[in-house]
């Protein structure tokens, strides 16, 4: 499952790449290329499809990524031993004295 999650990560962020590619934030971009409003359902649907199929692949990618976070195996933390040199002395209790 993680491979596919992987997987479907990476094709839609390159996906997302080439869409964005294809947007021209000044308005131009593959939907100023064809011309009349007849063509391909006219700009402004070309414009509204791009912008959809945008935040859909970035949807995804969110989705994907927050899955793929709570498939993975949660590591087995073990206690950590004190880094303190053996002096082959008992520690001290601090309630006695010495």
């Amino acid at each position: 499952m993680e491979f596919i999650l992987s997987a479907l990560t990476v094709l839609a962020s390159i996906l997302l790449i080439l869409v964005v590619y294809i947007q021209n934030s000044k308005g131009g971009g593959l939907s100023s290329d064809f011309g009349a409003a007849n063509q391909l359902g006219g700009v402004k649907k070309t414009t509204e499809f791009i912008e959809k199929l945008t935040w859909s692949l970035a949807g995804i990618i969110v989705i994907a990524s927050i899955l793929s976070t709570i498939s993975q195996e949660k590591p087995v933390v073990e206690p950590q031993q004190q880094n303190k040199p053996d002096t082959g002395v008992p520690p001290r209790n601090p309630s006695q004295k010495p």
